[in-house]
């Protein structure tokens, strides 16, 4: 296929695809991508907020604004994939106010620990793969990581994307 048939996403995610061959380095994947989101959005949701910010809404804080300008991102790519990343940032935003409620430590100290172990996941991964992860040549790949787990379900679903 040509590549000037290619769509933009598709196109990246191709890319990423091609350090991403391994089953070990998929899996791992599949367990650490997510895991990462949830911690970067939890360290984010842990930053304080101005007063008169927390006092609109709880669902108010750093982590909203960075899905914001993500979704922003990923609209420009894919429409119908940016709505089921939507979908994914509700689960996790969800989870987030659960382990802020009810964890015997912080939420930050919780994802701390997360996004610690979920990338030396990661980078055993890529070490099992033999190539060296897609965001050190572009770091936009670091917003593609979740399309491409993502980009694999709509395709079992038959949805395009």
């Amino acid at each position: 296929m040509s590549t000037a048939l290619v769509s933009p996403v598709q196109r990246l995610l191709n890319e990423y695809a091609e350090s991403h061959q391994n089953p070990t380095n998929k899996l791992v994947h599949w367990v650490c991508v997510p895991l990462i989101m949830f911690a970067i959005l939890g360290l984010l949701w842990s930053v304080p907020v101005p007063a008169a910010v927390r006092n609109i809404s709880p669902w108010l804080n750093w982590a909203t604004v960075v899905m914001v300008l993500a979704v922003g991102y990923y609209v420009r790519l894919s429409g119908r994939l940016a709505v089921g990343m939507v979908l994914v940032w509700l689960l996790m935003a969800l989870g987030l106010r659960v382990v802020d409620a009810g964890a015997a430590l912080p939420l930050w100290a919780v994802c701390l620990i997360v996004f610690v172990l979920a990338w030396i996941g990661q980078f055993w991964g890529h070490k099992v793969e033999g190539k060296k992860p897609s965001f050190l040549k572009d770091l936009q790949f670091l917003l593609i990581g979740p399309l491409w787990l993502l980009h694999f379900i709509y395709r079992r679903l038959g949805w395009r994307y």
